[in-house]
């Protein structure tokens, strides 16, 4: 065989193998990313987020802040920012209706794994969304673990909730808001450990007729003060009841929109009935 024979005998061979080399490496294209196991996703305390980092919030706080907000049966809780579902879980296996708001979708993920493996996805749902762009309304309990820029960014959202809606806040306030319950457990909490709640006061500001005297009111948030006839008053609200006094007479009513009836005790005793003429803007 001359050197030219050999030559084409080579070029054909080649020719002949491209085929099979290109679908070598096309397997193995395809079968790589198949070798290539996902590690599956883990929260890390500190962990950057959209508006805070990840902290979680100690299971003993979680127990207490529920306690405090009397979570029952027929109640509706919706934990902003919620993180690896810790509360909403909680809140579910005592029965409650519960859903997470969580802006990072492995969390929410993660939580929805959380609340299967607990045997609540029933009762416990997770949604990605917006804390600032969230309905809030159907909720009668809302826990969060937030900054103190955010609760301040909430609070007039919260405050035009439905009176007797229960906030309650690891650690951080409302400012000028005070709590109307703190509580600080030791033991198993290390840190963040105090718990605050907060009940959604009436809306009461305004001007009121009480048989033939008139009731002035002037509100800072649970607060209440003014005069009746010619008596000042200072009172509190706790949700839609208020509570204020003149002289020995104690007066605790119910306030249903522009209606507040009551009892007196003290005094004369019996009952009243207010009805505002005027809101005071």
């Amino acid at each position: 065989m001359n050197a030219r024979s050999i030559f084409r005998l080579l070029i054909l061979l080649v020719i002949v193998s491209l085929p099979a080399l290109a679908f070598a490496q096309a397997t193995q294209t395809q079968t790589k990313p198949q070798t290539q196991t996902q590690k599956p996703f883990e929260p890390v305390v500190g962990q950057a987020g959209k508006d805070v980092v990840w902290v979680p919030t100690s299971q003993a706080l979680v127990d207490k802040m529920l306690d405090m907000a009397k979570v029952t049966l027929q109640d509706f809780v919706m934990d902003l920012g919620s993180g690896d579902g810790r509360t909403v879980i909680t809140a579910a296996k005592r029965g409650a209706h519960a859903m997470g708001i969580e802006y990072n979708p492995d969390m929410v993920e993660l939580s929805k794994k959380n609340a299967a493996a607990a045997g609540v996805t029933d009762r416990a749902t997770f949604q990605k969304a917006d804390l600032f762009e969230t309905d809030f309304s159907k909720a009668q309990v809302i826990t969060m673990f937030l900054l103190p820029s955010i609760n301040m960014k909430l609070r007039p959202k919260l405050l035009d909730l439905k009176p007797g809606t229960r906030i309650v806040s690891n650690s951080f306030t409302m400012e000028d808001w005070e709590a109307d319950q703190t509580e600080t457990i030791t033991g198993e909490c290390s840190s963040w450990c105090t718990a605050l709640l907060w009940i959604v006061p009436a809306k009461v500001e305004g001007t009121w007729q009480v048989g033939s005297d008139q009731l002035t009111l002037k509100q800072e948030f649970q607060k209440v003060k003014g005069t009746l006839g010619s008596h000042d008053i200072e009172g509190r609200l706790r949700g839609d009841e208020i509570t204020f006094s003149v002289g020995n007479a104690k007066y605790t009513g119910r306030v249903d929109g522009n209606t507040i009836k009551g009892t007196i005790t003290g005094g004369s005793g019996g009952t009243f009935t207010a009805t505002r003429t005027a809101t005071r803007r």
